[in-house]
């Protein structure tokens, strides 16, 4: 039943309630970061596809093909790495072979990172610490009892 006085309907009253059923909604649901993936294109010679492929694996990378060009020595590889580890990949590739690897990276895509921000120690807990300390927030996520209680 609404209330007959004006001033207790408007957007002090409702916007306070609402956010707290917002929050406690987005923490029931099991929440899951998603992060932006290239799509590398690497042309190498073929005696260094070994080290690609060491790199690409420390990275989290997925190889995707691998395929030699006709009439060189070179091979064209192509593999899918997240953005955030993509930082210092044309040094780390020119590390692995001697320079003689050539990247290329172009957005391919989103990709759910498959941890739990919610559960302590994952790779999505830290993410979303250190994105929480960055904005200023407290590093841990409130607790849904947090958002009940005043329901």
């Amino acid at each position: 039943m609404a209330h007959q006085d004006n001033a207790h309907r408007g957007g002090d009253q409702i916007i306070p309630a609402t956010r707290r059923a917002l929050y406690a909604a987005q923490l029931t649901a099991q929440p899951r970061f998603q992060e932006p993936v290239f799509l590398v294109q690497i042309q190498c010679p073929s005696d260094a596809v070994g080290g690609v492929y060491q790199c690409l694996a420390q990275r989290r990378g997925q190889m995707q093909s691998e395929e030699p060009i006709e009439c060189t020595p070179l091979t064209n590889m192509t593999a899918y790495l997240p953005v955030a580890e993509s930082f210092g990949l044309t040094e780390a590739l020119r590390l692995a072979t001697a320079g003689r690897a050539f990247p290329q990276c172009v957005f391919d895509h989103w990709e759910i990172l498959n941890s739990d921000p919610l559960e302590a120690g994952s790779r999505a807990e830290t993410l979303s610490q250190q994105i929480r300390l960055r904005k200023g927030l407290p590093a841990d996520i409130p607790h849904l009892d947090n958002f009940m209680d005043k329901l």
